[in-house]
């Protein structure tokens, strides 16, 4: 495409939400750059996506969908869950609106039309029996895509859009941003009226560095820094009946810390994730066709920094690197039971365990001499809490795997409609800080795009 009208820089949920919103309310030339390729050719060649070792971390973080694409292309419905979106815009009945506009998009690309919406004595029945013991239980309705059914969803999402006149140029690396212009990895320019970086979380670094560049001011958001949990499925079965992806916000008695599980896989697989190229860390999915006997789900640590560091994602790099070195390269794996009695775990101790890793590529050890002692001691006694609304979660046979960082990009300042100090420079989604999930990224796409048309004197 020559001289587009906008270059949209990213191709996860903001990207593509941005570039179906401006394609479909306006005759403006849209062009998609993203440095990894399209959604049917980030298929795992094992099957196994973020565990397979075939898959280049780009893969698993780049490409048409974003990260998204490899993961259980899950999806809360509700505008305060993955960001906050009622507070960006400043309307809640708005912000419900668009959550409802970024779902039914989705059931149109192929989303499974199954709903998990627990029912109102559900809710409370659960919500009484947390706050008895001092854990707040989330009700959020929520649809499952699926590892294995999200690219191709977002394959159909992608075609749609070629077929509106969308252009998506992939495997191109952007290396600067600026009014009118974008620059590529290999020299090329091309001029644009409109840039929108949507770079996602394989490019919160980059739009960081050039937020620095441009002059934007910036803040660090907090990280959230903890473990991958393993545990039988029976043991979640009366929960994730209820709630497939069950939120639980609990504070700890020590420090008064918040704790939070997150990204919940009932029957799931925990997998390897790679973080600048080489540290390791984990995350888990589940598939729509495949289970395994355990469910898993991340329990994180929020950590807001003041001076004289408040940069946190450095503070998470920090982590990761020392894990990765006493893992040997790989991510480390431990018994609660050894945790708490302070021993590393062994392959022996492990297999006689009643839960079997679904995870192999590790290195059991001690997470204790790899994270803060406050960490480690929000970790066990949020456990503990949780057990008492979900007994077995605090087994000693309960598997840990570490780390697990959720990095936070820093938040980029803009007006309400998205755009940056720089005129005609917008950005969106989760690489700048605007989301930290699927929903609420497409949301900020929609956002961003209508602020574009806003200046063109398209939309009101």
């Amino acid at each position: 495409m020559t001289n587009p009208d906008v270059v949209i820089v990213g191709a996860g949920p903001a990207g593509l939400f941005a570039a179906l919103e401006l394609a479909e309310r306006s005759p403006l030339k849209v062009l998609v750059i993203d440095k990894g390729d399209a959604p049917n050719k980030r298929v795992c060649p094992e099957q196994n996506y973020k565990g397979c070792t075939k898959c280049s971390p780009c893969n698993v973080l780049c490409g048409v969908g974003g990260a998204g694409t490899l993961s259980s292309g899950r999806l809360n419905l509700r505008p305060d869950i993955g960001g906050d979106l009622s507070t960006l815009i400043g309307d809640e009945d708005k912000a419900w609106k668009l959550v409802k506009e970024v779902e039914e998009t989705f059931l149109r690309y192929g989303c499974p039309e199954k709903i998990y919406n627990p029912t109102t004595k559900e809710i409370e029945e659960l919500e009484r029996k947390a706050a008895a013991v001092g854990v707040k239980f989330i009700s959020i309705p929520q649809r499952e895509i699926g590892t294995d059914n999200a690219p191709k969803v977002i394959q159909k999402f992608m075609e749609d859009l070629e077929n509106k006149g969308v252009k998506f140029l992939l495997k191109k690396k952007v290396l600067h941003i600026d009014k009118g212009a974008v620059k590529l990895s290999n020299g090329n320019v091309i001029k644009c009226k409109y840039v929108l970086a949507a770079p996602g979380r394989g490019g919160q670094d980059w739009l960081a560095e050039e937020a620095r560049r441009l002059r934007i001011p910036t803040r660090h958001e907090p990280i959230d820094i903890g473990v991958r949990v393993e545990v039988p499925a029976i043991v979640m079965e009366p929960i994730t009946s209820i709630s497939r992806d069950p939120k639980f916000h609990i504070y700890t008695e020590k420090y008064d810390d918040f704790v939070r599980t997150f990204c919940v896989n009932h029957r799931g697989f925990v997998c390897l994730e790679v973080y600048d190229g080489n540290l390791v860390g984990v995350n888990g999915h589940c598939m729509a066709n495949s289970q395994s006997q355990n469910t898993n789900f991340a329990f994180l640590v929020r950590i807001a920094l003041t001076e004289p560091l408040e940069d946190t994602s450095l503070f998470g790099r920090t982590i990761a690197t020392q894990t990765t070195i006493l893992g040997g390269g790989r991510p480390i794996l431990q018994r609660l039971g050894d945790l708490e009695n302070g021993r590393r775990s062994t392959w022996s101790r492990i297999e006689h365990g009643t839960v079997k890793p679904t995870l192999k590529t590790v290195t059991p050890g001690d997470i204790a001499m790899a994270m803060p002692h406050r960490i480690i001691t929000d970790i066990i006694e949020g456990l503990y809490k949780l057990d008492k609304v979900i007994p077995g979660v605090a087994s000693s046979s309960t598997l840990l795997y570490a780390p697990e960082v959720k990095f936070s990009a820093n938040r980029i300042h803009t007006n309400k409609d998205l755009e940056t100090p720089i005129e005609n420079l917008f950005v969106a989604g989760d690489g700048a800080g605007l989301s930290r999930g699927i929903v609420i990224a497409a949301a900020t796409g929609i956002i961003a795009a209508r602020g574009i048309l806003k200046k063109e004197g398209i939309y009101a």
